[in-house]
């Protein structure tokens, strides 16, 4: 395991790009032959992906109380960025730690910013974390994005059109290969000079990385985004 930082300057914004990376150097001899990555990005959520009937449990958007009750919150976005800068590169004792661990990291995030649970027990309904049981929406990165496009009660989210328009706290979903199956979440911790995101992340740990991930080798040029904007439940949004 590696550390790689990048100290960028835009104009004059200066901030640090930090992310973990996993290599394998190959000796022959004595010699170093070759030093490759292995990137977990091409894997993200896939033991979450298998737990999910998708044709059936997915495509009902995951969620999904048909109810339009509002569960007032005040949403409070330094606290979700202050959790993401915390954690980004440890995990809380007080969370199940996944193999693939970034929807279980930014539903963290969410959580220590306000974001109300609702839907427990039932794990195809609702987001929560409860003992040693959670829903897919908070492991899983496909159930998250879904929970998040339809979800008319407890925590709520905005689609937006643009990275450009999102704010600290809200969250990017990716589809690397552009099949409809939603492989990564990440949380909006900052903005670079050009008012674009610069996220934090779990599984390949990430600190204020550009939002694209076109540095990973999971990246396509089939990918595709949704951005959310987090509702504040005390707002009539």
């Amino acid at each position: 395991m590696i550390m790689i930082e990048q100290l960028i300057k835009q104009r004059t914004k200066v901030y640090l790009e930090t992310q973990y990376q996993r290599r394998k150097a190959v000796f022959e001899h004595g010699k170093l032959i070759d030093d490759y990555l292995i990137d977990p990005d091409g894997r993200y959520d896939k033991l979450g992906m298998n737990e999910v009937d998708l044709d059936s449990d997915l495509m009902n958007k995951v969620n999904n109380d048909v109810t339009s009750e509002r569960i007032n919150y005040y949403y409070d976005r330094m606290s979700t960025v202050k959790y993401a800068e915390r954690w980004w590169d440890d995990y809380n004792p007080d969370y199940k730690r996944f193999d693939n661990d970034c929807t279980n990291f930014i539903s963290q995030c969410l959580r220590a910013g306000g974001a109300p649970m609702q839907g427990a027990s039932n794990r195809k309904q609702g987001w929560w974390y409860k003992g040693h049981q959670w829903s897919f929406s908070w492991s899983v990165a496909h159930s998250l994005r879904w929970f998040l496009s339809g979800s008319r009660k407890g925590l709520r989210a905005r689609e937006v059109s643009s990275a450009e328009n999102l704010m600290r706290g809200d969250v990017i979903c990716y589809d690397f290969n552009g099949d409809g199956r939603w492989q990564h979440t990440t949380v909006v911790v900052d903005k670079d000079a050009n008012h674009m995101p610069l996220v934090n992340a779990h599984t390949t740990n990430s600190r204020m990385r550009y939002w694209t991930y076109e540095d990973s080798s999971a990246w396509t040029p089939d990918i595709k985004y949704k951005f959310f904007h987090i509702i504040d439940g005390t707002s009539d949004e």
